[in-house]
């Protein structure tokens, strides 16, 4: 009996070790306000959604110590709409991200599933959109997926540790067909932070994205839909003291493009030949906390279209800009509102992106100026 004792012991501190050396977290963010818009097809709209500031979502993390400075990881991350409990991400069960890898404090993290691709890893970071207003903040259609419209399925990603401040990676997004290149991404990415100063740049290509629900970018989870989309740009925050400021420059561009996941996939082109359509966006963005509870963020974005289509050239003009304020009650609650008014000058394409859209509006506008406003109530946990 003593030593059946002095065994049950043993074990059972054995078992434990192991717990202690593992874990998994659940934790989520709730977003959920009333819209206004001033234009949704020649009406005003009022509207309760989910997510902008920061996606509706709830996941689970864990890792578990494999000895040698070695981990195994995962991530499971699911969307949800508020308004009506459903899943987000096209109803994907976990939308958001799904992956399992290994990390090393000293060679870096390798993971495998549905993950975000460079672009949103470590440029994103540098624009309002990514850093601290979200959904209404980001580029015309999201072109520059700096607000990750879409996640990357069938990746593969390297993500460096930090070497005195500088980190970087790469993914490469499997198109899972028998033609290799249909529908696949890849992306690299750096970025360099120290004391106040970020500095981020990023490349991104993808072949035939949204061409088919099996590979890199589903149909029902892209952008746009194209024969090819490219994106490149480079940013940089700089914090002092209460407040911070940034620049962020992105350049992206969509060969043969035929559908628009915002406008539903529905054909673009109006019966106009698109050959090519390019966004410069030129991003300043900037936030003063006025205290540790209370700030206000703004962004301005002058964004140069190039449409090349049969007929011509075409070069519109898109003009955004938004306020944001926001106040947390405690450390997991806050309140905000944000405005956000958005205007194409220039030149008609002919096409179905001539009328004015501020992302996460209810429709496109009836002519070229589109305003929305945002009031709601966020938690985490």
């Amino acid at each position: 009996m003593k030593i059946k004792g002095i065994l049950c012991a043993a074990l059972g501190c054995a078992s434990m070790s192991v717990f202690a050396q593992s874990s998994v977290t659940l934790y989520g963010v709730l977003d959920e306000g009333l819209d206004w818009t001033s234009n949704v097809g020649g009406s005003r709209a009022y509207e309760l959604t989910s997510g902008y500031a920061s996606g509706s979502r709830w996941g689970m993390r864990g890792v578990e110590d494999l000895g040698g400075g070695t981990q195994a990881v995962f991530q499971l991350e699911s969307g949800v709409n508020l308004s009506n409990g459903a899943a987000g991400q096209g109803g994907r069960m976990f939308g958001r991200q799904a992956y399992v890898g290994v990390q090393n404090s000293q060679f870096g993290t390798v993971t495998l599933g549905r993950q975000y691709d460079s672009v949103v890893d470590y440029l994103a970071p540098t624009t309002a959109n990514g850093n601290f207003a979200g959904y209404l903040f980001a580029h015309p259609f999201d072109n520059d997926n700096t607000d990750n419209s879409f996640r990357a399925n069938n990746t593969v990603k390297y993500a460096s540790p930090s070497f005195g401040g500088l980190k970087f990676g790469g993914t490469y997004s499997f198109s899972n067909d028998t033609g290799f290149a249909n529908n696949r991404l890849y992306s690299v990415g750096a970025s360099y932070a120290n004391a106040g100063l970020l500095v981020g740049a990023a490349y991104m290509r993808a072949d035939n994205p949204g061409m088919n629900s099996a590979g890199a970018i589903a149909t029902n989870d892209a952008s746009f839909i194209a024969q090819r989309m490219q994106v490149f740009g480079a940013g940089i925050n700089y914090t002092f003291g209460p407040a911070m400021a940034g620049f962020a420059y992105t350049n992206s561009s969509y060969a043969n493009p035929t559908g628009n996941g915002y406008l539903g996939n529905t054909d673009i082109t109006n019966g106009t030949e698109l050959k090519n359509i390019r966004y410069q966006n030129f991003e300043v963005n900037g936030k003063y906390a006025f205290t540790p509870a209370f700030f206000i963020g703004a962004q301005y974005v002058y964004s140069i279209e190039t449409y090349d289509a049969a007929s011509g050239k075409v070069k519109p003009k898109i003009h955004s800009a938004g306020l944001m304020a926001d106040y947390f009650l405690s450390k997991r609650t806050d309140v905000y509102v944000q405005g956000v008014y958005q205007k194409i000058a220039g030149s008609a394409t002919d096409s179905a992106l001539d009328q004015a859209y501020v992302p996460g509006a209810l429709g496109q506008s009836s002519n070229s100026e589109q305003f929305i406003a945002r009031v709601a109530l966020r938690h985490a946990f």
